[in-house]
């Protein structure tokens, strides 16, 4: 790696990371403890699916900075307690100024909700039923990551057909790196798989 590269790569902590992941505290703690990991369990998966649907259009550090009002607003994410969320709740929500209130995204996550109730096994299996296997190659920079895969398309299509919205196949592979579904972290970044 030529020397103008590695410096764009090398943090603060002098760490090599993603190049993402140095330009704001809460993305270093996110890229440095949790993206890329593998996550399992319906709650958590529903968290990620929600925050990555309410991402949409808006950058994520806004959504991180945003994030623990999220999850006041949201029961902690359980699937039961959001899916039984009425109309007072979604004005509630709407009215909520520490979460990015857009009316079809807190209707997709209400509704999501509930659509994960009726997941036989789980919304974790079947999330985790569309991770690639094998090995694949490591992305040299971020422009070698790629925004969707037949995985995330296939993935993306089940859930829509299942009655989930905003689950595109963008906003299923940007899941699947969040949870460790793939590993997209750069060759050089200290944080990826040998």
């Amino acid at each position: 790696m030529d020397r103008a590269r590695r410096a764009e790569l090398v943090g603060r902590a002098g760490l090599v990371r993603c190049a993402w992941g140095d330009s704001a505290p809460e993305y270093v703690a996110y890229h440095d403890e949790e993206w890329g990991t593998p996550l399992h369990g319906d709650d958590a998966l529903y968290e990620r699916l929600c925050l990555e649907a309410f991402q949409s259009g808006l950058s994520w550090i806004t959504v991180l900075r945003k994030r623990p009002a999220f999850r006041a607003a949201f029961a902690g994410f359980s699937i039961d307690a959001v899916a039984r969320f009425t109309e007072d709740d979604e004005a509630r929500l709407l009215a909520a100024a520490g979460i990015v209130r857009n009316r079809a995204k807190i209707r997709a996550a209400i509704g999501n909700a509930r659509a994960a109730q009726q997941v036989p096994g789980g919304l974790s299996a079947l999330l985790w039923s569309f991770a690639p296997t094998g090995p694949r190659p490591r992305p040299a920079s971020l422009a070698d990551v790629p925004a969707t895969s037949p995985e995330s398309t296939a993935m993306a299509r089940e859930l829509k057909g299942r009655g989930f919205v905003f689950v595109g196949p963008t906003t299923a592979y940007a899941l699947m790196q969040a949870t460790g579904m793939v590993d997209d972290h750069v060759a050089a970044c200290f944080r990826a798989a040998p």
